[in-house]
């Protein structure tokens, strides 16, 4: 026969056990948005709390940070970034920073997304080149706000993950081709504007080429190892080019055939 100072000491431990399962059952219920920094619960995050991370993101990252165009708000707000991004860095989603998506390349950070579209001030009629699929997600962000997105990768394994992601995500306005960006899409040309989402040493001649009159392009200028330029060419009515530097960046290079 057990003693009672026994008996005692076993309830206790059986309701500490009970105190940490049913602690552990409420923190999973009403902190499914809480992401650590191992990156251990994506198993546990759905739809509505991404959309709810999705939400914060546009509001602390983007608009709190003076992103003003409506359209690239709304678009930012309703592509679900958590998609184009491998599912064992998927947590990180809605992090300002930018996040591996495989073969060596990147999707930048958030705010820098929507900062590169509103410099474009797009139209809804607009045909847009998109120089750098990588995993889609500048593409898809792009299709919310034109007519027409076509959008070069020369990583062939990267291109055609993304040309069948943003494929089965409806984005229909969206055309993949796998091949060397720098030499722009001549038989789609010339374009409303242009995004190099990757950086170059000098700002390829071609790209300028294909812009139409009237058109911007924004794209990183510089070195692998060095702060880098992001530019802006704007093209008037005439074919004058203007070149203007607007903010220091950080780009995984160009990568040229």
């Amino acid at each position: 026969m057990k003693s009672r100072p026994m008996k005692l000491s076993i309830l206790i431990f059986v309701a500490s056990c009970l105190i940490i399962v049913i602690s552990f059952v409420v923190r999973l219920i009403f902190q499914k948005d809480t992401v650590t920094a191992m990156g251990g619960l994506n198993s546990v995050i759905d739809d509505d709390t991404f959309a709810h991370q999705r939400k914060r993101m546009v509001a602390e990252q983007i608009a709190y940070r003076g992103i003003t165009d409506k359209g690239v708000l709304e678009a930012m707000e309703t592509v679900p970034r958590h998609l184009f991004i491998p599912e064992e860095n998927r947590s990180y989603s809605y992090y300002d920073q930018p996040i591996p998506v495989g073969f060596g390349q990147t999707i930048s950070q958030p705010y820098i997304v929507a900062f590169m579209t509103e410099l474009l001030n797009l139209e809804k009629d607009d045909i847009v080149l998109e120089v750098g699929t990588g995993s889609g997600y500048q593409a898809a962000i792009l299709s919310k706000l034109v007519k027409q997105v076509y959008t070069i990768e020369i990583i062939e394994g990267l291109g055609k993950e993304a040309a069948k992601r943003l494929k089965a995500m409806g984005h229909n306005n969206v055309e993949v081709r796998i091949g060397d960006g720098y030499k722009g899409w001549p038989e789609h040309a010339p374009f409303d504007a242009i995004i190099v989402t990757a950086a170059a040493e000098h700002i390829p001649q071609p790209l300028i080429d294909q812009l139409k009159p009237g058109g911007r392009l924004v794209i990183p200028v510089g070195g692998v190892y060095e702060v880098q330029d992001l530019m802006l060419i704007t093209k008037d009515a005439s074919s004058k080019v203007v070149k203007e530097s607007i903010i220091p960046v950080r780009f995984v290079p160009l990568i040229r055939k």
